[in-house]
Order: C-alpha cells, then sequence, then structure tokens
C-alpha cells in the first residue's frame, strides 16, 4: 500500500466534493447517494496496487474452469 497515493487521492476526492457541493445540494438524494458511493470506491481503489492485482478474465476463469470445464470439453 502506498500511502503517498492515498492521501493525494484523498486531497482531490476533497477538492471534487468542494467543488461541486453547491451543485450537488439541489441534486435529488438519489444522484447524492450515487455520487458519494462512486468517490469512495474510487478512494477504496487507491489503497491497492491495481497493477499487480488479477484482471476480470482470469478470475472469472479460476471460478467457472471447475464447473464448466467438463461441459465445454464435450
Amino acid at each position: 500500500m502506498r500511502w503517498g497515493t492515498f492521501l493525494i487521492v484523498a486531497g482531490i476526492i476533497v477538492f471534487i466534493i468542494l467543488l461541486t457541493w453547491q451543485k450537488m445540494k439541489q441534486a435529488p438524494k438519489k444522484d447524492k447517494w450515487a455520487f458519494f458511493i462512486l468517490l469512495f470506491i474510487a478512494w477504496g481503489l487507491s489503497l491497492f496496487n491495481l497493477q499487480y492485482v488479477e484482471g476480470p478474465n482470469s478470475i472469472l476463469e479460476k471460478l467457472l474452469t471447475p464447473t464448466f470445464g467438463k461441459f465445454m470439453k464435450k
């Protein structure tokens, strides 16, 4: 985990919130929740070194090969 990257992303997120706060006051509650959830996900992903995390194809392959591999071979 890289704390510098995490803190930089946290600062950017705070900056984004400060810039959009006036516009977000008028937005519906669903839009506010979606906005903050997406920002929270981005902040959480900044904790991981994503270049070394496996991609979705390899994860699906590991999940589905034991169950559907037998059917695919026939």
